[in-house]
């Protein structure tokens, strides 16, 4: 936390609220904001409300990327074809390292809304058809520096305990009303964005206003810090990365480097789904 500093603002170049789809709001995906935000490639915000009938997440597959989800409000229950079930409470976070291929599936354990952010990573060619690999970390293993707790990479004395498959860092902060923040990336993260789902958030950046609830605003690729100031009780997730290099081959749930990487990936997905089917756990 510090005081405001008065230096130029790193200028915001795109602002979106995304797609909605029901409960849930698409703010970036593979195919369009993704390509420039690399490694960061897609990023849900949803809100499952069961009383209105939302059942969560499906039994769905993926491969050549990274998952973290991190609950906001409520409780989900997990399973994934690691072998690993349970839930996730509000605070925690389920990372899966989806590699050559995996399955999983999220629902609300009670009548209580639930809400909370699932972000893609694209994965190194070193990892995208690695086995898979799920971890659950709970709100009190989440290490939090000042406002920030760390979902992955490290920021000042606070580290994840999720090994980022590169430098990056996805931060989930929280601000009350007035409060000023600077956040300065580490050297090389020129990607930078930030999504809000709580309050409204000052960037600096006239040109739009303060980035409101459920709006996420992209900024100019630099190394530059950025300042912000919460407009009323304020939260947010914050990604910063240096760029993955490689390009995006995409399937309907993958994102690999290559394609031969994406039909090996495809091709393990399409096996363990026959053996969900095989075992009756998929329709």
């Amino acid at each position: 936390m510090s005081s405001a500093v008065a230096t130029a603002a790193r200028a915001i170049v795109y602002r979106t609220r995304g797609s909605a789809h029901g409960p849930i709001t698409r703010l970036v995906s593979p195919g369009d904001l993704g390509e420039f935000l690399k490694p960061f490639v897609f990023l849900d915000l949803f809100g499952f409300k069961p009383a209105a009938g939302h059942k969560g997440f499906g039994m769905h597959p993926h491969s050549g990327i990274a998952t973290l989800t991190f609950m906001i409000e409520g409780d989900v229950s997990y399973e994934d074809t690691t072998g690993k079930k349970g839930v996730l409470p509000a605070g925690g976070v389920e990372w899966m390292r989806a590699g050559n291929g995996v399955w999983h599936t999220g629902a609300p354990v009670s009548s209580s809304p639930v809400q909370g952010f699932q972000l893609w990573v694209a994965l190194p060619a070193s990892e995208e058809n690695a086995p898979a690999q799920s971890l659950y970390l709970s709100p009190e293993q989440v290490q939090q520096e000042g406002p920030a707790r760390v979902l992955l990479g490290r920021y000042g004395a606070a580290q994840s305990l999720i090994p980022a498959p590169a430098d990056m860092n996805y931060l989930a902060v929280r601000l009350k009303d007035g409060e000023h923040w600077r956040y300065t990336p580490p050297e090389g993260h020129t990607v930078g964005w930030v999504a809000v789902n709580a309050g409204r958030l000052d960037a600096g950046d006239d040109t739009g206003g303060a980035i409101a609830t459920g709006e996420l605003a992209v900024f100019e690729e630099s190394g530059e810090a950025i300042d912000f100031i919460a407009r009323g009780d304020t939260a947010f997730v914050l990604g910063s990365a240096v760029k993955h290099p490689h390009d995006l081959v995409m399937g309907y749930y993958s994102v690999h480097t290559s394609r031969a990487a994406l039909a090996q990936g495809e091709a393990e997905i399409q096996r363990i789904g026959m053996q969900l089917r095989e075992e009756g756990r998929l329709g």
